[in-house]
């Protein structure tokens, strides 16, 4: 009796996991996560946003919201020494004092200690099969904010580097920059936040490509529709394109996005320098049921400082970021959550981001038939 149970047992377990797949195989795709980059050096910049896979019907319009949140502690070498000798007294709330003696280190030396929460609404509009266009709205806030305390017990849990964290009061917003093209202190945020410059693109799909191939090509601009504010607009005018690549499979999908961006430079709080910036995004896809899909994406691209503002690795290195999602359909519509984590030059970009999204597709076009 207890082997014809697990006979049937077993049997049912298999009935279900080709159910599963066989479900999946009937679901779609719904492209790279679309979360714009949250770092905090060039955060003002026009990043163009990663290509969707999903269509929509000519005439019809869908609506989606992106909230993002991040945590940033990075700082120099020499601040980071000078913050481990201060761990044994404990944590200090930054002030004159310690300004100074960061002041007085070796060579250029920044900390940047803070967390903010950005907001992307975006509406999009299909004009025809082959063209529609997007304008996306924009917000962000900078706190002191609550990761602190979770960072840290992550990184003691695995025996990581505590980075010099343990000697600052934590929740704070630290901003010290020491470089040999600019000084700017600030304890405390500059801003609590506001709107910061609304986007408008195209994009075109109508390129003829192989089964199970598309390539999307976009263009952008960021209006500074209010000027320029502190940590809320540079005041000027950025343009970009991307070109998206994607092969799409039964389950699994593939994703090259390569971007370039004509980003203007700022004055605050530290200048930067009107240039090019490349972006490269690959990404994979996997369907897990016939309604949810897993992301991978890995996130590479050029710092807007150069050996003009300063000579430091830290800030001149390239930017790696890879991103973990989940993406589940309720009808019409489209629910998504991301962790990002930096790598390789992890004074350059966010400790940590968690990525929220829901979109609306009232009207999804239907999928084309396979040859």
């Amino acid at each position: 009796m207890n082997a014809r149970r697990l006979g049937v047992g077993v049997s049912l377990c298999v009935l279900a996991l080709f159910t599963s797949a066989a479900d999946a195989a009937e679901g779609e795709f719904y492209g790279l996560l679309r979360a714009r980059d949250l770092t905090p050096f060039g955060f003002l910049r026009l990043d163009m946003r990663p290509a969707h896979a999903v269509d929509i019907e000519p005439g019809s319009w869908a609506l989606e919201t992106e909230l993002g949140y991040q945590n940033t502690w990075a700082l120099s070498e020499q601040v980071e020494k000078y913050l481990v000798s201060l761990e044994p007294s404990g944590r200090r709330e930054l002030g004159p004092q310690e300004l100074q003696a960061i002041r007085d280190l070796p060579g250029e030396n920044y900390l940047v200690d803070l967390e903010s929460a950005s907001l992307d609404v975006a509406l999009h509009y299909k004009f025809s099969r082959a063209w529609s266009g997007y304008f996306i709205a924009s917000a962000v806030s900078y706190q002191g904010g609550f990761l602190d305390s979770t960072i840290e017990g992550f990184h003691k849990s695995f025996g990581f580097s505590t980075y010099g964290r343990p000697a600052v009061k934590r929740n704070e917003v630290n901003l010290i920059y020491d470089l040999k093209s600019a000084q700017v202190t600030s304890f405390g945020a500059p801003t609590d936040g506001g709107f910061t410059d609304p986007t408008v693109g195209v994009r075109y799909t109508g390129l003829p490509m192989p089964q199970h191939w598309r390539l999307a090509l976009e263009a952008a601009v960021k209006v500074p529709v209010g000027g320029r504010r502190q940590l809320l607009s540079t005041g000027r005018t950025d343009v970009g394109v991307q070109a998206s690549l994607q092969r799409l499979g039964q389950r699994h999908a593939f994703f090259v996005d390569a971007a370039a961006v004509y980003y203007a430079g700022t004055q605050y709080p530290v200048r930067q320098d009107a240039q090019v910036v490349p972006t490269l995004i690959l990404g994979y896809e996997y369907k897990l049921t016939d309604r949810t899909n897993l992301n991978l994406q890995g996130y590479l691209s050029q710092s807007v400082y150069s050996h003009k503002q300063t000579d430091l690795d830290e800030l001149t290195g390239a930017k790696y970021q890879v991103s973990l999602g989940v993406r589940h359909r309720i009808e019409r519509f489209l629910l998504s959550f991301a962790i990002t984590e930096n790598l390789q030059n992890y004074n350059n970009t966010p400790d940590v981001g968690v990525q929220l999204g829901l979109a609306y597709i009232p009207k999804r076009a239907l999928p084309r038939p396979r040859p």
